[in-house]
């Protein structure tokens, strides 16, 4: 297949996998009506490490400690970040839980920071000045309070940039794919420990509330997990970035859509700050920077 259309195809499975999760806020919130956060975490994610062990099954031989270390550090930082993104979406907006959410891009390089002793640049600075307007924007009210929701999804940002961070220590060199498989596992084991022990399971589970969680995991976790993959062995770093910060402004349309959210100035200039943060510290606005021509030798 010629190249010009791989990557094509390769820009259409992140603008697919970035519209996908940007729709899944408003679904999640519409199935936490019913059903408890880790109940339904624990279906989304059983289902997906089940529908990755056929991919791995060839692989399993390779699992040693290292694996299990990195599946069980990355699982439990996935875990962290899912259930303060799922609890917080159950008292906030889809718009405002995708648009918080999206802030881990912004911390990522400051935990780096923390970790490999490298310096965030110029870029990463401006972006976390312009990211902490946008917050505040979003989240504080007339008496300099934050609600619920909105705390508990800033809190799962932290966590899914340590959950980047700490994957880029163990997917060096290792399958990506047993590893996500790993993760998955643990983090099924930690949502299922925690339903049984904290939360009522629910008595009845209407069809509607079944076929979204379906859609969730087939859709949004296993197969946007592939589509990802897909799209970025075939486009550069800096457009794959573009692209899926895509996933917070699709969220915040899709709850304006879907679930009647209320787009007040203050609350749009709060998205659009965040998002242009967001943009600047994952891209360094490389596509506004023309290169050179090269000279003749």
């Amino acid at each position: 297949m010629p190249q010009t259309k791989m990557k094509n195809l390769g820009r259409l499975a992140l603008f697919s996998a970035a519209l996908l999760w940007g729709v899944s806020f408003v679904m999640m919130k519409n199935v936490l009506d019913n059903i408890p956060p880790l109940y339904i975490l624990t279906f989304r994610f059983i289902g997906a490490a089940l529908l990755l062990l056929p991919f791995c099954i060839g692989k399993l031989k390779n699992i040693d400690k290292s694996y299990l270390k990195g599946g069980l550090l990355m699982g439990t930082a996935l875990f962290l970040a899912y259930a303060f993104q799922t609890y917080g979406l159950r008292y906030t907006t889809p718009g405002k839980n995708a648009f918080l959410t999206s802030i881990y891009c912004v911390i990522t390089p400051f935990l780096y920071w923390a970790y490999i002793k490298k310096r965030p640049d110029k870029f990463n600075w401006a972006a976390a000045l312009i990211c902490i307007i946008g917050i505040g924007l979003i989240t504080f009210y007339g008496d300099m309070r934050i609600a619920l929701g909105d705390g508990l999804t800033l809190i799962c940002g932290f966590f899914f940039a340590l959950h980047i961070v700490i994957s880029a220590r163990f997917i060096k060199n290792r399958d990506p794919m047993l590893l996500a498989m790993l993760q998955f596992a643990v983090v099924s084991v930690f949502t299922l420990t925690g339903a049984l022990l904290f939360e009522t399971a629910p008595a009845t589970v209407a069809s509607a509330d079944i076929w979204s969680i379906v859609f969730l995991t087939v859709v949004c976790t296993a197969g946007c997990l592939l589509l990802q993959a897909f799209g970025q062995k075939y486009t550069p770093p800096s457009q794959s970035a573009v692209i899926l910060t895509l996933e917070s402004v699709f969220g915040a349309v899709a709850s304006v859509i879907l679930f009647h959210e209320i787009l007040t100035p203050r609350l749009t200039l709060g998205f659009a700050l965040t998002f242009i943060a967001v943009v600047i510290s994952e891209t360094k606005l490389d596509f506004l920077r023309r290169k050179s021509p090269t000279k003749p030798a």
